[in-house]
């Protein structure tokens, strides 16, 4: 099958075809949500063989699903909450993304539990990390992962020589794996597209449709030119994450509550602490973890309250002397501010319950019918997206029963005699957990032709793996680019190692609309470059240019408003608290209107 590109273009044709949709041609199911719950319920309707269209405020992945500790995990702190369904259900996730749907995108990571008491610590951490592993399967090869192993003092110094010899008694070294969030939620996208679902980014709910009290659809505006559309729908399925109360609220409804939790996190350079592996260990109210990314090392995370603006979370002072409080305790070599290259913070959509605290709500999802014709799903835990994707699917094929002028879905031609039993209102079963993501088929054969590709592309082999690790079997798209104009195998200056090809691509294939989707979560260059992307900014935004139509004003205006945000977040980050932290951040004026 052959990938879709999600350009300018086809953004286009996916909002002229929702526009045209009436009360007898409706879409089966409108997504309202776009990052990794609201991408995975558009791929899951999708290949039940439903007709789909999936809007977005902000950019795919814009919210809470590009700010993650970017672990594709089971939660091995939710065994002590005697949360075993959803470790269950975790561990079966992460062994699918690893060896069927997106081993291009989801990697193998070597992590460390530091034990600091003798005698009782090491057998109950033994037992719980037999459990985990049991879990997931008895049989490594099931997993995808190896069994956990013990390590003694030394032998986990060996390990990990950044620790501090004067905490540790021993580790207990186990695995997970390792996701760019952002790229993993854009290329889910990609997917429902090349299954026919039309998608379209910078596009808000701004209204839902009504026939009495049943939803029929949703007014959306297309933020890049402010025309407003209806589109007309059978279901609506709210996946709006921390707004999910906002969708709600547009049908008059009042369904789940969902409460925000800030999470930071602070990225150092590699050379700061001596290792390869990660490390996760309880701190405070929260948990630590240490995870080695490409150039830096990944700090986190806190879980505190949040109730400013969701559409730009930040991280103040008091946030990021936590972090190193709390790291300090366990590197032999102590890091200071002066050596943080950058910070992020993101929110966690937790279904409300009675704790006060943040850091005891469940991460379970919910599943709602706020009114006939509306779907709301919210809570969970990034790597139980498909999960909820296809609860939420399941919910919203009982309301298509009884959907006016209700007719079972064309084409929907199940695969196998075992998906021949449908589900309420004639719709098949979820078919996700043996749907690949695009650029996995053919990423192991590629990954087999790694010295040619390296020869044919003009750079070194481990290079050739970089790319194939972001694009799969896509990657000849890429070196179509390169092919057509050579200079693009050059890497952007200050881009923190990308080529001047992946940003062109951002916006021919990958979605991107603007300078700041295109740095901070196609390329991820606002994080990984020690100037947080300003250097990369202008030449990157000539690069997308002649895609994205812009003139030489826009282009200045992209910069500036690039160049604008890095200042207000580093202004931010020198706050005492969060209200302090969030007006600073608030002096970055946006090109298009937040969420």
């Amino acid at each position: 099958m052959k990938s879709a590109a999600l350009s300018r273009e086809a953004r286009a044709e996916a909002l002229r075809e929702m526009a045209g949709t009436s009360e007898d041609h409706p879409l089966d199911v409108l997504v309202i949500g776009g990052g990794v719950v609201g991408a995975g319920t558009a791929l899951d309707a999708a290949t039940r063989g439903l007709r789909v269209g999936v809007v977005e405020a902000g950019d795919w992945a814009s919210g809470t699903s590009s700010r993650t500790t970017k672990l594709i995990h089971g939660g091995l702190r939710y065994l002590e909450m005697f949360d075993f369904h959803l470790v269950a259900e975790a561990l079966r996730d992460r062994a699918l993304l690893l060896k069927h749907l997106a081993p291009h995108l989801v990697k193998p990571m070597p992590i460390l539990y530091p034990l600091t008491r003798r005698g009782w610590e090491r057998p109950y951490v033994t037992a719980g990390l037999t459990l985990y592993d049991n879990m997931g399967g008895f049989r490594a090869k099931t997993r995808g992962l190896p069994h956990h192993r013990q390590l003694s003092r030394a032998k986990a110094l060996e390990a990990f020589p950044g620790l501090n010899p004067e905490t540790l008694t021993g580790a207990v070294q186990f695995w997970e794996g390792s996701v760019d969030d952002a790229r993993h939620t854009m290329t889910l996208v990609r997917t429902a597209a090349s299954h026919g679902a039309l998608a379209a980014n910078r596009t808000k709910a701004v209204g839902l449709l009504r026939d009495g009290e049943r939803v029929t659809g949703a007014t959306v505006e297309d933020l890049e030119t402010g025309r407003q559309l209806d589109v007309r729908a059978r279901v609506v399925i709210n996946a709006a994450g921390v707004w999910t109360e906002e969708v709600d609220a547009l049908a008059g409804a009042s369904g789940v509550e969902v409460r925000a939790s800030k999470g930071v996190h602070i990225l150092v350079p590699r050379e700061k602490i001596e290792g390869d592996k990660g490390l996760i260990t309880r701190a405070g109210k929260s948990v630590l973890f240490i995870i080695p990314r490409a150039r830096h090392w990944q700090i986190g995370t806190t879980d505190t309250d949040w109730t400013l603006d969701k559409a730009h979370p930040v991280a103040s002072a008091a946030d990021v002397d936590y972090l190193i409080e709390q790291v300090n305790q366990w590197v032999r070599t102590p890091i200071s501010r002066d050596d943080i290259v950058s910070v992020y913070a993101g929110l966690r959509p937790l279904v409300a319950g009675k704790s006060a605290d943040t850091a005891k709500l469940s991460r379970d999802h919910t599943v709602l019918h706020p009114r006939p014709g509306l779907v709301a799903v919210a809570g969970g835990k990034y790597t139980t997206y498909r999960v909820m994707a296809a609860d939420a699917v399941d919910e919203a094929a009982k309301d298509l029963a009884a959907a006016p002028d209700h007719m079972p879905p064309a084409g929907a031609v199940p695969a196998s005699a075992a998906d021949r039993t449908p589900l309420t209102g004639g719709v098949p079963a979820s078919i996700t957990d043996r749907t690949p993501l695009a650029g996995a088929e053919g990423y192991a054969a590629l990954l087999n032709r790694v010295p040619l590709l390296a020869v044919e592309l003009g750079v070194d082999e481990a290079e050739v793996r970089r790319l194939l690790g972001r694009y799969g079997d896509l990657l000849p798209e890429l070196r179509a680019l390169i092919a057509e104009d050579p200079t693009l195998a050059e890497p952007l200056p200050g881009g923190a190692g990308h080529l001047r090809a992946e940003i062109v691509y951002a916006a021919t294939h990958e979605g991107a609309l603007h300078l700041d989707d295109v740095l901070t979560r196609r390329a991820r260059i606002s994080i990984d470059a020690d100037d947080r992307g300003v250097e990369a900014a202008e030449p990157a935004a000539r690069l997308v240019a002649p895609v994205l139509g812009w003139d030489e004003d826009t282009i200045r205006a992209e910069v500036d408003a690039y160049h604008a945000r890095v200042a207000a977040e580093l202004r931010a980050q020198e706050a005492p608290d969060d209200p302090t932290a969030d007006r600073a951040r608030r002096t970055a004026t946006d090109l298009i209107p937040a969420p």
